[in-house]
């Protein structure tokens, strides 16, 4: 497996350990990791935390031409809020762990320039299903339903 979604995986991990929503992300640049961060909405009270903007946050400021090279890495397809930080930031690349349990504006984004790879991995859709199963109304109300 890709060290990087492993990362995210390990990020998604955590954010279920704590209560939370499992979704992870890991930002890379030149081959390292310059943040992480997974959901922490239920932890922190927070209306915006999820995982790709925590990621985000965590990278801390980043010259403009640092992030045009960068990888975002999620467990899950981002949704819109995380899909416009992608494109505010010009992230030219994100690693898509699974978008079966939900999908984001993935064709938007491929029309703005942003090179998405899905990876189906089996171990994230399988931390969502269990989750959305066992969390049905928390899920909803992260997404927006």
């Amino acid at each position: 497996m890709d060290p990087f979604m492993a990362a995210a995986i390990d990020e998604a991990q955590k954010g279920l350990a704590e209560g939370g929503i499992p979704i992870g992300s890991v930002l890379v640049i030149d081959g390292r990791i310059a943040g992480r961060g997974h959901n922490r909405r239920i932890q922190k009270n927070s209306t915006i935390l999820h995982a790709e903007m925590d990621c985000i946050e965590n990278s801390g400021r980043l010259r403009s031409r640092d992030y045009s090279h960068a990888t975002l890495y999620s467990t899950l397809s981002p949704c819109d809020m995380c899909g416009g930080a992608v494109l505010l930031y010009k992230i030219r690349t994100v690693i898509i762990g699974e978008n079966k349990t939900f999908q984001g504006p993935e064709n938007y984004l491929k029309s703005r320039g942003v090179k998405l790879v899905v990876l189906n991995s089996p171990e994230c859709m399988q931390l969502m299903e269990q989750f959305i199963a066992k969390q049905p109304e928390l899920w909803a109300e992260d997404i927006g339903m």
